[in-house]
């Protein structure tokens, strides 16, 4: 089964924002990439608002609503107003992350052992919701804190990308990242885990990434396929990707 494919808007939101008019329209952009064969969309509402807004959820939720099959996966730092507007938004999926919000963009995945009680008592509360938990992770091969993961509650784990995403002009040096993802992956696997990725990813790494973790649930792209729409347009950037998400290297 391929991997699926769930486009991050936020790029789209920051480019609307730097205007007070409505487009690029998140919501028509949402849509186009919807019909193109996206399973879902993502986004990260920052405390700030400087790319999603708050008053963006509701009208993505009911986007989303008329694609039975597709998903809306909410990320961001477990504030209590974060949690209420997953709630809220009925988010399907909810990636918890240990960014301070005054990051650009996420850049690491948490503390598993020095966090493990406040992110037990996080993902007992969004599942409480019905609500699927994923959990952002630092794709450096330490398998032993799947087992923290694990007794948390959360469903998946998000690996973090970006570095191996850093390397797109340094084959060996990805090779060796893509080792260490791979053992984290496999390490959440074996504990029944699902497994997503995030960051920095492309139509050309992608493969290679799918090859190593075949079991790959799902991937969430924004800043690389918003740059692709721009050059190839959103639908057929959609169809490169979910073409890269079912291929191997």
């Amino acid at each position: 089964m391929a991997t699926a494919l769930s486009v991050n808007v936020n790029a789209i939101a920051f480019l609307r924002n730097r205007r007070n008019l409505p487009w690029p329209s998140v919501e028509g952009l949402g849509q186009i990439a919807l019909d193109a064969g996206a399973q879902g969309l993502t986004v990260h509402p920052r405390p700030d608002q400087r790319h999603i807004r708050f008053t963006d959820l509701p009208v993505l939720r009911a986007l989303i609503d008329r694609y039975p099959d597709a998903e809306f996966n909410i990320e961001g730092y477990p504030t209590r107003e974060f949690l209420d507007l997953c709630r809220d938004s009925r988010a399907d999926q909810v990636t918890l992350v240990p960014d301070d919000p005054s990051q650009s963009t996420s850049d690491h995945g948490w503390d598993f052992r020095q966090h493990k009680s406040f992110l037990a008592e996080t993902v007992g509360e969004l599942k409480s919701l019905g609500i699927r938990v994923s959990l952002f992770a630092n794709g450096d091969g330490d398998e032993e804190v799947m087992d923290i993961v694990k007794d948390v509650g959360a469903d998946r784990i998000e690996l973090y990308t970006g570095p191996y995403g850093g390397c797109f002009n340094d084959p060996a040096r990805a090779a060796s990242i893509l080792g260490l993802l791979g053992r984290s992956a496999d390490a959440a696997h074996a504990h029944g885990l699902d497994v997503n990725a995030g960051h920095d990813l492309t139509v050309a790494n992608l493969p290679r990434l799918i090859e190593r973790i075949p079991y790959l649930a799902e991937v969430s792209i924004g800043h690389e396929l918003t740059s692709d729409a721009l050059e190839h347009g959103m639908a057929e950037t959609v169809r490169r990707f979910r073409r890269a998400c079912s291929q191997v290297a």
